[in-house]
């Protein structure tokens, strides 16, 4: 077997902190500017250490946030809906920043999880490269496949920098996607009490 390359984590294939700077030393003087200059000299680091945090979704298993879970909610069997969950995200085509706010919903079917968890949830997919398309599904499929409730809906919003501050260039342009499983997609009258909920005054309100 061959050596893996100088500097590259051996377990993960996954390149170091110090090849990850220099990578973006590399942008710095494709962008045209000098990396070696004063006010440039911290910014690989300083890159490299922001990446970490925007990407640490690849280090969390989602499902596994889901696995603790309580039955003694005295029979409650209605909708759980956690709303105005603020997320930061990234765009897999332009590396941009996509922000925006995701509505969680599920009809348990006798045990429910904590809150934070499904805000957990949406961040562990939020922090990765991502569409929003994608990050939509996954999160109500995680929380079906583990929670196996009677129904989940996630409806996310969000705005693009990769069509605010480049391309189109279209300000206050905002996208929303939605995915309905089980009973929130079967049964109208179920949708139509999320939407209802989900249009309810906030607590910002109150």
């Amino acid at each position: 077997m061959s050596a893996p390359p100088p500097n590259t984590d051996s377990q993960t294939g996954r390149p170091t902190q110090t090849e990850a700077e220099q990578a973006v030393r590399t942008l710095l003087r494709w962008a045209g500017d000098d990396p070696t200059r004063e006010g440039l000299l911290d910014t690989p680091a300083r890159v490299a250490r922001a990446y970490t945090d925007f990407f640490s979704g690849y280090e969390i298993d989602p499902a596994s946030l889901l696995r603790r879970t309580f039955s003694e909610v005295e029979g409650y069997d209605e909708i759980v809906l956690l709303r105005d969950i603020r997320f930061e995200s990234h765009c897999e085509h332009h590396l941009a920043p996509i922000i925006g706010r995701a509505h969680v919903a599920y009809l348990p079917r006798q045990r429910v999880v904590g809150i934070s968890k499904l805000a957990r949830v949406v961040d562990a997919y939020a922090r990765r490269l991502q569409i929003q398309e994608r990050m939509t599904a996954q999160i109500a499929n995680t929380i079906n496949d583990v929670l196996e409730p009677h129904g989940v809906a996630v409806i996310i919003e969000s705005a693009h920098e990769c069509m605010t501050t480049r391309g189109v260039h279209k300000p206050g342009v905002s996208m929303v996607t939605s995915s309905m499983l089980g009973v929130f997609r079967d049964n109208s009258d179920t949708r139509r009490e999320l939407m209802a909920m989900l249009n309810r005054p906030g607590t910002q309100d109150f």
